[in-house]
Parts: C-alpha cells; sequence; structure tokens
C-alpha cells in the first residue's frame, strides 16, 4: 500500500513541477523535492526521468479509459455509446485540465518515443468507435471534433466557452444519435 501511494505521490509532484514551470524543469531532483522524498527514493519508483513520463503518461491515459468505459458501458446505452462517452469526457472539466497537458507536454518535449503507448491507445479507442454501432466516420468525427476541443483548451487556442461550448458539446453528442 505504501508503495502505491508513494509512487502516486511522486506522479502528484511531477504534474505539478510540470504545471509551475514547464517541461523544461521536470528534473528527477525537482520531483523529488516536491513530492518530498529523496532522490533515491524517487529512483526506486522511477529510475530515470522517461519512466517518470511513462508513468504520468499511463496513470493519466488509464484513467482516462476507466471514465470513458464506465460512461459508454452503463447498462440500455444505445449505439453510439462510445462516441458520446469519448466526447463527454473528453470535453469534461476534469479532463480539460492541465494535468494532462503537463503530462503530454513532458513526454514530447523530452522523448517522442513515450508517446507510443498513447498512440496505441488511440487506435483501442478508435478501434472501438469504430464498432460502436454507428456510421464509423461519425463516430471518427466525433473523435477528431472532441480531441480538437481538448487541444484548443490545452493550448489556449481560441476556445469556445459559455453557451457556444455547451452547444458544440450538445451538438457533438447528436451527431451519435442520428
Amino acid at each position: 500500500m505504501k508503495h502505491t501511494s508513494t509512487r502516486h505521490a511522486i506522479l502528484q509532484a511531477a504534474r505539478r513541477v510540470v504545471r509551475a514551470g514547464g517541461a523544461a524543469t521536470l528534473t528527477l531532483d525537482a520531483v523529488a523535492h516536491e513530492a518530498g522524498v529523496s532522490k533515491g527514493g524517487l529512483l526506486y519508483h522511477f529510475p530515470s526521468k522517461d519512466k517518470l513520463i511513462a508513468g504520468m503518461l499511463e496513470q493519466m491515459l488509464a484513467s482516462f479509459d476507466d471514465d470513458v468505459r464506465a460512461a459508454a458501458e452503463a447498462p440500455g446505452q444505445p449505439p453510439g455509446a462510445w462516441a458520446r462517452a469519448y466526447a463527454s469526457i473528453t470535453c469534461a472539466p476534469e479532463w480539460q485540465s492541465h494535468d494532462l497537458s503537463a503530462d503530454l507536454l513532458a513526454a514530447v518535449s523530452t522523448n517522442a518515443d513515450l508517446l507510443e503507448p498513447v498512440r496505441a491507445r488511440y487506435a483501442e479507442w478508435q478501434r472501438l468507435l469504430e464498432y460502436d454501432g454507428i456510421d464509423p466516420a461519425i463516430a471518427t468525427l466525433v473523435r477528431l471534433a472532441a480531441d480538437g476541443l481538448w487541444f484548443a483548451d490545452m493550448f489556449g487556442l481560441a476556445p469556445p466557452s459559455g453557451p457556444l461550448r455547451a452547444q458544440v458539446l450538445e451538438a457533438l453528442i447528436a451527431l451519435t444519435q442520428e
């Protein structure tokens, strides 16, 4: 239990370091200090910076995947449940947080190969969307639009807000019900 909680605390500390100073400030020393563990303690859980970033990404992917699956696989869902869940969760306030941005920015800026698990997870999500019971092109369009909104938020690229944001999400959900 202690092992898991320390690992989680280190991952949370890494996110705080990146949020506070950007991906360039993500060092093992900075994370150990932020987490309140020795550098040796950090290295026990994450023997390199790449392993730390991989851990950040894996935790983020698993959590997102769990949330989407729970929504998509709820009893009584009509066709299009995966696309609706993907769009709803991607656009949910808790998934629009900068924790995700921190993970992705840290991964891309240090080693693009670290994105391979993200690519693999996206391939799996795409496969699930294509067999969601609605037109695969519509399901894919919904995914790409939801991702676009997420990226617009992440990088401050004139993301819609307020009523317009709600209308955009409603339009995406409506596409899954036709």
